[in-house]
């Protein structure tokens, strides 16, 4: 009769605890699980249902019934809603994303010249995009701009001017919005920052010896270098801008006013949904919206050989 040792009863059992455990496969999906269970049910699973509603007339009461293409048809060819929503927001869209892009680029390129107290020049800079989306800005943002706001009155007490109501013009509202989207240049401009920190410095010492000034180092040396990071942050910000929804809520009072001057698309696309309870119709607005922004990112990375330039 034998007897075991305690070591090797000791690694009997780690061997049996290892054996009762999931394989290395079984392990990482179970880790997985938390994220697998959201991405199914909080975006998989509303994208698809969003689809299928979209082919459908549904209301919120009653059960949703099946249209087939009537509501992209109607979209595309009798609704003077969805022509002036595209058409403010490819406006908002033209004009803020490059003015945004053009002036987190100048900021990015001055705080590039070694400045004291660089970390509170970017702190101070960034905060405005961590804020610029919020509700409270957007309301701050229409106390600035009324008819009797801080704009009018400085412009007043400077110049002796007296300004409109700009959110209540419709030759200004938009403005002001494309304003407050330039004032959010933080994050494109945190980005610039680091871009800018990786061009190599013999670049610019060479062509100075060659006798370039520094508008042509910019030309030939700082944007060709800084491309790739124009791209990311166009594509991003571009993204951003179809999305905005809400300082032209807030501003407008959910209505897009006046006369539809700040109808966003995601404005006109929440009026449909949840206040004329018009669920289908919203969905298939939506899905325009997807299919528009899809394009515009595969045009951009076609494009992109032709002028982003990459180490390689």
């Amino acid at each position: 009769m034998s007897v075991a040792l305690p070591s090797e009863a000791t690694s009997r059992d780690a061997a049996d605890r290892t054996a009762r455990l999931p394989s290395g496969a079984a392990q990482a999906y179970l880790f997985l699980a938390p994220w697998l269970i959201g991405f199914i049910g909080l975006t998989v699973g509303p994208t698809l249902i969003s689809l299928y509603l979209s082919f459908t007339n549904f209301d919120l009461i009653q059960s949703p019934e099946w249209t087939g293409w009537a509501n992209y048809v109607r979209i595309l060819t009798n609704d003077s809603k969805f022509v002036a929503s595209m058409q403010v927001t490819f406006f908002f869209v033209v004009f803020s994303v490059p003015l945004k892009l053009a002036f987190a680029l100048a900021v990015a390129l001055i705080l590039n010249k070694g400045l004291r107290g660089l970390s509170i020049y970017r702190a101070l800079f960034y905060l405005p995009s961590l804020l610029g989306a919020s509700v409270a800005i957007a309301v701050l943002w229409r106390q600035l701009f009324a008819a009797d706001g801080l704009v009018n009155q400085l412009l007043f007490s400077l110049f002796r001017i007296q300004g409109p109501s700009w959110i209540s013009s419709p030759d200004y509202a938009l403005w002001t919005l494309v304003v407050l989207s330039i004032w959010q240049f933080g994050s494109p401009m945190i980005i610039f920052l680091a871009g800018l920190r990786q061009i190599p410095q013999d670049l610019y010492e060479a062509a100075s010896i060659d006798g370039a000034s520094r508008r042509r180092q910019f030309w030939r040396i700082t944007v060709p270098m800084l491309t790739p990071v124009i791209f990311f942050n166009a594509i991003v910000q571009t993204i951003d801008a179809f999305k905005a929804f809400t300082p032209a809520f807030i501003i407008s009072d959910g209505i897009g006013g006046p006369v539809d001057a700040t109808l966003f698309y995601t404005l006109y696309l929440y009026q449909e949904a949840f206040a004329n309870f018009r669920m289908g119709y919203a969905s298939a607005l939506a899905w325009i919206l997807v299919l528009i922004i899809a394009a515009f990112t595969a045009f951009s990375f076609l494009t992109a050989r032709y002028w982003v330039h990459y180490d390689d």
